[in-house]
């Protein structure tokens, strides 16, 4: 992609319903998409196959010559997006189990330094990480082979190995999917014309025609979203768009984010000051919703009712989530932005009312929503760690209290918002003048 260009998805509707056949045409690509996805997690998700997957081209040629696409009759435009999206899921899978092997060697004080260090080695280089859990012996080339040696004369490698295999077979599981309504379509596998789209089906020399709401044409890989029961489809394009730059976007902004209101600047500036009560009424309708659906599980005649007010309670919410980000960045003019990371919801508590409006908070969206505004705007975001960040005075540096929203200082007598010492600590730190804990 160009340095002067950022990728965002955009979406197409269909205008008219699509008939039943078309519908069914569709989803026979949709179910054919999914088989071949669990067949390649069943027959390459193990350890067996991790020489297999990186890059990939292996496990291709595999699955050409196994005849398995010409046994589900799918055409080969479809057939090889579904392998590689399978393959991609399985190496987010490894890297995901690989980092949280890593959180337990970090945390587990049995080990001694020398010990970590060997096992953080075998889960950084794959050729050793294979030749680990499938027994055989660690052969690399010849630079890291020596400094695998040199590690490994430290410590007890038979002992860790053993660790290493337990903790795989502990936590990695092999995917399976039964998603059937979705599937990815190449460039060659449609065609825009007629203000709409024809894409191809497994009949050959054949393709369903479905009007479209915009006029807009892609030539690029696209996503598409099935829904039989509302006889629509979404498309999902990525596109590529300029990255605008401002020259009086100048100034360096610290944030602060809040449930209740969305962000607050070091300034004292608040936006999205609606947003707790929009996040109450939905938290509350959808509590609500589930403690009813769960005594009432045999007659739910309404969930279509459920799921239209539902989209719409979100749309509303993010349309007003954007509608204040925007307007942040154009009263701002901010150069650099500077958040702290976001805390995670409570999991146990005594207030289970409290608890379950936490989850619902859109606290991932509203920092989605930023980073891509951002981004298309030239505006750097900046993390600064966060430990305390709440507590300390953004005056005198010494540690405070909070009571009904405001923060005070009782070594310096300062009083201010909350959110507005927090934001004030948060571009501090990103300035390098807090404290880095």
């Amino acid at each position: 992609m160009p340095s002067d260009k950022i990728c965002k998805t955009v979406h197409q509707y269909n205008k008219t319903p699509v008939s039943e056949e078309d519908m069914q045409k569709l989803l026979d690509i949709a179910k054919d998409y999914q088989k071949v996805k669990n067949y390649v997690y069943a027959r390459y998700g193990g350890i067996g196959s991790l020489s297999k997957i990186y890059p990939g081209y292996t496990a291709q040629n595999e699955m050409t010559s196994s005849g398995y696409r010409e046994i589900l009759g799918m055409p080969a435009v479809y057939f090889y997006l579904a392998v590689f999206d399978a393959l991609a899921d399985i190496k987010k899978q490894w890297s995901g189990t690989k980092s949280r092997v890593v959180k337990l060697v970090n945390k587990n004080e049995g080990f001694t330094e020398e010990e970590k260090h060997y096992l953080r080695f075998l889960l950084k280089v794959s050729n050793a990480f294979e030749a680990v859990l499938n027994q055989k012996p660690v052969e690399l080339a010849a630079r890291i082979q020596k400094q695998y040696q040199e590690l490994a004369e430290k410590v007890d490698a038979e002992k860790l190995h053993r660790y290493l295999c337990r903790k795989i077979r502990k936590y990695h599981i092999k995917l399976h999917t039964d998603v059937a309504d979705v599937f990815s379509i190449a460039e060659r596998a449609y065609r825009y014309a007629d203000h709409g789209i024809y894409i191809s089906i497994k009949e050959k020399r054949k393709r369903v025609f479905i009007p479209l709401t915009d006029n807009n044409q892609y030539r690029c890989q696209l996503r598409v979203k099935l829904y039989p029961q509302e006889k629509c489809i979404e498309i999902k394009v990525p596109v590529n768009v300029a990255i605008h730059s401002h020259e009086d976007y100048l100034e360096q902004v610290g944030v602060a984010f809040g449930f209740h209101t969305m962000l607050t600047t070091d300034k004292g500036r608040c936006y999205g000051k609606e947003l707790g009560r929009y996040q109450s009424e939905y938290s509350d309708w959808m509590q609500k919703q589930a403690s009813s659906y769960s005594r009432n599980k045999e007659n739910n005649a309404g969930r279509k009712k459920y799921y239209a007010k539902k989209r719409r309670l979100e749309e509303h919410l993010h349309s007003y989530i954007n509608q204040e980000l925007n307007r942040f960045l154009v009263i701002e003019k901010p150069k650099t932005v500077y958040i702290v990371k976001l805390p995670k919801p409570q999991v146990r508590g005594y207030n289970k009312k409290i608890n379950y409006s936490i989850t619902q908070w859109k606290r991932g969206y509203i920092r989605k929503r930023l980073t891509q505004k951002c981004m298309e705007q030239s505006i750097e975001i900046v993390e600064v760690l966060g430990k305390e960040i709440s507590m300390e005075c953004s005056k005198c540096g010494k540690l405070g209290m909070k009571a009904e929203g405001q923060f005070i200082c009782p070594a310096c007598g300062y009083r201010a918002e909350e959110k507005t010492n927090t934001a004030c600590n948060v571009k501090k730190r990103g300035l390098g003048d807090g404290i880095l804990y």
